[in-house]
């Protein structure tokens, strides 16, 4: 075995083992403190680069034909960023959230108001589940965030988000613009029939970045851990709970679609990139809400391999050309 071979043959097995490794490194993250203030700096550069990711991994074509016929994407954006916010900012105030806890209110309603992750289309990827619908919903979810989020932000929240709507419209708009040409040239030169043969080292790739993404936010959680251990418990059961909740009731009114669509939908309904609402703060947050967002990732990276039996059953494989 080459030394060239082997950095190809370890992303593929990491590719192929996706949501096992994917599952670990937020125990890394977890355990590895010290790497927290390295990869910290490079979190935009993560999510630029699972973007790309996630265009390469999708055929065009596939991309397309949801746009096409684009009633299911409708759908599906109008729930996520307008119906799912809603109820969930009503379900925290009827249950008093705001008045006990306001750092942990602000965090849930900025979790809420959020887009799906960026790395929503890996993690379908590594699930089976349809990575192109995955991508054309956080596409069209993405477009609608600078009217949305900033709309149920202020309504639940007050005067805690203050990007405003266009700066955050470009900043987003060069995300999606910047990753999908990249992946168009790398295409466009290495061909369509290469970069379907390198679909396990993609896969590979996104878990690493994943890693990366992992450790930097795990940045005070393991002291909080350690000093406040029933708050951690509590914290991250109620993610779990919120995202299950989210997963299995956007599941249930997408049904219809068919049911590896409807989880699809849901994935995306569940996982919100609560970091780009930080972040349009200016990071100047009560340390709950910042550790919500830390503790938040644990059922991103751990749900893939809980549900990806339940993925299977739902998706068919898909048919030898």
């Amino acid at each position: 075995m080459s030394l060239l071979s082997l950095p190809v043959q370890t992303l593929g097995w990491l590719g192929r083992h996706g949501t096992r490794a994917v599952a670990i490194s937020i125990f890394l993250g977890l355990a590895l403190p010290p790497l927290a203030a390295t990869f910290k700096p490079f979190v935009p550069e993560a999510i630029f680069v699972l973007l790309v990711l996630a265009f390469l991994r999708v055929d065009p074509r596939e991309l397309r034909a949801h746009f096409v016929r684009p009633r299911l994407i409708v759908l599906a954006t109008l729930w996520i960023m307008v119906v799912a916010p809603a109820i969930l900012g009503v379900l925290f105030l009827a249950f008093g959230v705001r008045d006990v806890a306001p750092a942990l209110f602000l965090a849930l309603v900025f979790q809420a108001s959020a887009a799906p992750i960026m790395s929503a289309p890996a993690f379908a990827a590594l699930m089976g589940l349809d990575a192109a619908l995955s991508l054309a919903t956080l596409m069209t979810c993405v477009v609608v965030t600078p009217i949305t989020a900033p709309l149920f932000a202020h309504l639940f929240a007050g005067d805690a988000f203050t990007l405003s709507p266009l700066t955050l419209a470009l900043k987003l708009f060069g995300l999606l613009a910047g990753s999908a040409a990249i992946a168009f040239a790398v295409r466009r030169f290495a061909g369509r029939g290469w970069v379907a043969a390198q679909r396990e080292r993609i896969d590979g790739l996104n878990v690493i970045t994943l890693f990366v993404f992992a450790v930097a936010v795990m940045d005070g959680v393991a002291y909080t851990l350690w000093t406040q251990p029933l708050l951690v418990l509590g914290i991250t059961l109620l993610a779990f709970a919120i995202a299950l909740g989210s997963m299995a009731v956007t599941m249930l009114a997408f049904m219809v679609s068919g049911r590896g669509r409807a989880m699809a939908i849901g994935w995306c309904a569940a996982n919100r990139n609560m970091g780009l609402m930080l972040a349009a703060t200016g990071g100047v947050l009560p340390d709950l809400t910042w550790l919500f967002f830390g503790l938040a990732q644990f059922p991103i990276y751990l749900l893939p391999l809980m549900l990806q039996r339940l993925a299977r059953r739902f998706v068919p494989p898909p048919q030898q050309t």
